[in-house]
């Protein structure tokens, strides 16, 4: 599964939240890809993805999180992406 956080140098919002989401996540999952993305760097796949503010969360290439998450709400999202993947 791969995570992307989309985030812009300098933020302060981003910065704070950035380490515990990504423990999270490689904690919820086995396979877990976690990337950073610069969003000055990544614009173009950013609009094509949708999104406006940040720090926004993609998983597997899909807008999960047009804003910041909790902690909780990136393992429920984890957790359910991951049981879909299994039934199918």
């Amino acid at each position: 599964m791969k995570i992307e956080l989309f985030y812009a140098p300098g933020c302060d919002k981003c910065a704070a939240n950035r380490e515990s989401l990504k423990t999270a996540a490689e904690h919820a999952g086995s396979d877990i890809q976690w990337l950073e993305l610069d969003v000055l760097k990544n614009m173009d796949y950013a609009v094509d993805l949708g999104v406006l503010t940040l720090p926004a969360i993609a998983i597997d290439g899909v807008l999960e999180f047009p804003a910041l998450p909790n902690v909780k709400q990136l393992v429920e999202a984890i957790t359910r992406k991951s049981t879909a993947a299994e039934r199918s």
